[in-house]
């Protein structure tokens, strides 16, 4: 079975090239560092209720030192935005992709 993100540069080349440019401008920007960036980004999927998301975002923010306390907080802190939606749908996921990295 093919992953969601390969059938969108498999069917639009063009518009996941322009994505992945802004994904590279992104990550140039100097207010936040990498691992921040990455923390926001788990604050904002988990926000969604995107486990797969968050899953891949906590592996990168542990490559680049996030502990397991700023994982967890991150999303916790999700409840006072969009209630348990967050810490439901995405606090285990993030758990095991950092304690089985």
């Amino acid at each position: 079975m093919k992953s969601t993100l390969d059938t969108f540069q498999n069917e639009a080349p063009e518009v996941a090239k322009a994505f992945d440019g802004l994904i590279d401008a992104l990550k140039a920007t100097t207010g936040l560092d990498a691992k921040t960036k990455q923390l926001v980004y788990i604050g904002i999927k988990s926000s969604t209720g995107d486990s797969t998301a968050v899953f891949f975002h906590v592996k990168m923010a542990k490559k680049l030192g996030a502990t397991r306390d700023e994982i967890m907080d991150t999303i916790l802190i999700t409840l006072t935005v969009c209630g348990l939606k967050g810490v439901s749908s995405c606090l285990q996921t993030a758990l095991d992709a950092y304690d089985n990295e």
